[in-house]
């Protein structure tokens, strides 16, 4: 199993997937699944999908999601979800980044002229509508873009080295950095996830991450479907819907944030209560008041993980019962070797506090045209620095005490603050902008913002109307949640500006003159 090509029984009559819908759900077997996937392909093929083209796929959570996934892989392109509440800027960067041979979109966004089509158009990339029709995927070429004149390639058969997907991950210097991963990379953690959480054929999941995100993608769609179990896909996660979703089709696990487990607790509990095997919980860190509520209140046993786009998602995991779970670490090692290492890349003693770094089949080779990060993110032997600070106890569990690098980390979305930065000193009151993680009870972490306004500006923007303009240049999920206004920007005596200390003085005012 190095290929996704052959990471599932193709030939099984058993439920792959199962697509919540009225008047009856859409249920896909692997055989039907195998089968559409290959249809898929030679489309892609006859579009132009050659070896090594980018795909980008602007689309929810859906059974042509999956099918074009895993159709772009199989056909040796490069996968690469993007998330379809994206606005054009950002499309642009990710598709532009990659040199994207196409864009699938939803029905009906070539006509409205979507964020992701006047996008694709920018940078020719193929333009193309996926839906499913009742009877198969669709890929309805609505613009052939730079692929005129290439079509009809060779159907291909993947090979484990082949990239397969590429998945865009901030880092502190405000440019995403393209984070390749293999065949080889994603097989090993599927391997990873199925043996960590002993999957087999008779589990069944409600996938409530994004297939965008490879928590979702990895923990909560290819390793239950390597181990011969079955998803449930919704297209979002709704919590009015999850247990009803997860009763009637008869899931008996999931994963999540810990945000997502936190609205499950705050909504209405199902009756009677499912009997859950597990819960999952990763991308962020969960609390241990939180461990201990899920617990109680779902009679199941929780397990912290730890994973990163690096690594094509899980580096720990705490173990299945009998095994010890402990509240507050994210495990032991699956499949991977995690050592603590200083700066040196030297080991430190037992339970002294360094970097997190890992080694391991799933973990990618090194970003995408990035030599710098490649070099300051890896070891002489081997190892990646995570750029997060812990520990590990004499058992091999280990604690993360802090984050080295400046990303703020909202419910598992990781948030670059420079590039909130450089948004938003593109508004033309704005003199300096400095943004940075604040505490949150329901995300961990979210965005603040310290904002110095040019001088013919003073009180003259609220953070009502910068948040508005800044609405329509960033995803949702970005938007800072307090807005602070200062004369001057806290800096260090050499001038240079450490985001701690904005934030702190920032969260000393008393009444900060924004509060969103």
């Amino acid at each position: 199993m190095t290929t996704l090509a052959n990471s599932f029984q193709r030939d099984s009559s058993s439920t792959a997937v199962i697509v919540p819908s009225k008047p009856a759900a859409l249920t896909i077997s692997y055989q039907q699944l195998s089968a559409e996937v290959s249809s898929f392909q030679k489309k892609l093929a006859a579009l132009g999908i050659a070896p090594e083209s980018a795909v980008s796929i602007a689309l929810p959570n859906s059974y042509e999601f999956i099918v074009a996934f895993l159709a772009a892989s199989w056909q040796r392109g490069i996968a690469a979800p993007l998330n379809p509440a994206y606005k054009q800027s950002e499309f642009e960067f990710y598709i532009d980044d990659l040199s994207s041979a196409v864009a699938l979109v939803p029905k009906g966004a070539f006509k409205e002229d979507a964020a992701a089509v006047r996008a694709a158009r920018k940078y020719k990339a193929a333009i193309a509508e996926c839906y499913w029709n009742g009877k198969e995927v669709v890929l309805d070429v609505k613009d052939k873009g730079k692929l005129a004149g290439k079509e009809n390639r060779t159907v291909e058969q993947a090979q484990p080295d082949d990239v397969a997907l590429v998945l865009h991950t901030s880092g502190t210097t405000g440019r995403p950095k393209a984070v390749p991963l293999t065949h080889r990379n994603l097989s090993r953690t599927m391997k990873n996830i199925q043996a960590t959480y002993d999957l087999s054929s008779s589990d069944r999941t409600l996938l409530v991450m994004p297939l965008f995100h490879v928590h979702g993608l990895l923990a909560g769609f290819l390793a239950p479907l390597a181990s011969g179990g079955s998803v449930i896909v919704p297209p979002r996660f709704s919590a009015s819907d999850f247990w009803a979703n997860f009763t009637t089709h008869k899931a008996n696990w999931y994963t999540a944030v810990p945000t997502i487990h936190q609205i499950l607790l705050k909504s209405p509990k199902p009756d009677p209560k499912p009997e859950i095997r597990f819960i999952r919980s990763c991308s962020s860190p969960l609390s241990p008041k939180t461990f201990h509520e899920l617990e109680e209140t779902f009679d199941a046993p929780v397990l912290e993980a730890y994973a990163m786009t690096e690594a094509a998602h899980q580096m720990t995991s705490n173990p299945l019962p009998p095994r010890k779970r402990q509240p507050g670490s994210v495990g032991i090692g699956q499949g991977v070797e995690v050592k603590i290492l200083d700066q040196d890349g030297k080991e430190v003693p037992q339970g002294g506090e360094a970097e997190i770094c890992i080694r391991g089949e799933n973990v990618t080779k090194g970003y995408l045209n990035n030599p710098e990060a490649n070099k300051s993110s890896f070891t002489k032997d081997g190892f990646f620095r995570t750029g997060d600070q812990g520990k590990m106890d004499e058992e091999g569990y280990v604690f993360i005490t802090g984050r080295i690098k400046e990303l703020i980390n909202k419910g598992g979305e990781k948030i670059s603050p420079i590039e909130i930065d450089n948004v938003l000193a593109q508004h033309p009151s704005v003199s300096e902008a400095v943004s940075f993680a604040i505490e949150d009870e329901m995300y961990g972490q979210d965005v603040g913002a310290a904002i110095v306004l040019k001088d013919d500006a003073k009180d003259k923007l609220s953070a009502d109307e910068l948040r508005e303009w800044l609405k329509e240049r960033v995803a949702k999920f970005k938007l800072p949640k307090k807005i602070f206004f200062t004369d001057t920007m806290p800096k260090t005596a050499t001038g240079k500006i450490q985001r701690r200390m904005v934030a702190e003085a920032m969260l000393k005012q008393e009444k900060p003159k924004a509060k969103l």
